[in-house]
């Protein structure tokens, strides 16, 4: 990718001081700003390891303030006539307890995939250092690049819903989110990012989440992209396609991503 195929973002960091008297933070969430296309996006904590975490940080944490905010940063920024304006006053304006970190700027690729790439370097748990180099090749940021790549290359940049909450089809307050949703000839289809190696786990929250969206949605299909196809010979990764082969949901490996999507837009454009 070339200087000229990236475009200026700005973005904060969200932070969470619950003990103002020990001045103990934790990030819990990014916020990604693409001015000159009025896009903007938030990525905050979201699983239950995650809460967990903060839990385990800071015993007295509110989880029904951090599960509110990024519902509530959508909301108003999205409302403002200059989100990045608005951001820099509401930096002053916050409670101590959630803050912003001072605007960044940065020059990225793919927003989607950008947005991943700074929650998984400012807020995910950290990583070992000697899985660092495998880690960032195989993330769901990683994949998310791709997937957003061949996404524009194919003309469906913005002819996909992004991060589409799930409550409505299973349980209220229900904080999963999937990356990408569409409909075509009457079926709603719904795509998301998987690491074989590190989301075993999301798997499984995807395989039951799927099971009850069935239950509202009876012409719905499921995609997941992942950053190979399933190694017959690494245990993980079979458990993985098990897992989510029981709920009919399909897998379609980063190398494969170019034919999928072509197909996707035939049946989308017709």
């Amino acid at each position: 990718m070339t200087e000229t195929d990236l475009n200026p973002y700005s973005y904060w960091v969200v932070r969470y001081t619950p003990n103002l008297v020990r001045d103990e933070w934790l990030n819990v969430g990014v916020l990604l700003l693409d001015a000159g296309r009025s896009r903007f996006e938030a990525r905050f904590i979201e699983e239950n390891g995650e809460f967990g975490r903060v839990r385990k940080l800071h015993p007295n944490s509110d989880e029904a303030v951090l599960r509110a905010l990024e519902r509530h940063f959508d909301t108003v920024v999205r409302g403002a006539e200059n989100p990045s304006a608005y951001l820099a006053k509401l930096g002053d304006t916050l409670s101590n307890v959630v803050q912003l970190s001072p605007e960044r700027g940065l020059l990225g690729g793919d927003f989607e995939g950008e947005l991943e790439r700074l929650y998984e370097q400012h807020v995910a748990p950290p990583r070992r250092v000697g899985a660092v180099s495998r880690f960032v090749a195989n993330s769901r940021g990683w994949i998310l690049s791709r997937f957003g790549e061949v996404l524009r290359g194919a003309g469906l940049a913005g002819r996909l819903e992004r991060r589409v909450g799930v409550q409505e089809y299973t349980f209220k307050g229900d904080p999963l989110k999937i990356d990408y949703a569409f409909r075509r000839n009457g079926t709603r289809g719904f795509v998301q990012a998987l690491s074989l190696e590190r989301d075993a786990s999301q798997a499984k929250v995807l395989a039951y989440t799927a099971e009850r969206m069935r239950q509202r949605l009876p012409s719905i299909e499921f995609t997941v992209i992942t950053e190979a196809a399933p190694a017959a010979d690494n245990e993980r990764h079979q458990f993985v396609s098990h897992l989510l082969g029981e709920q009919q949901i399909g897998v379609v490996p980063v190398g494969k991503l170019d034919p999928w999507v072509n197909d996707l837009r035939a049946q989308l454009l017709q």
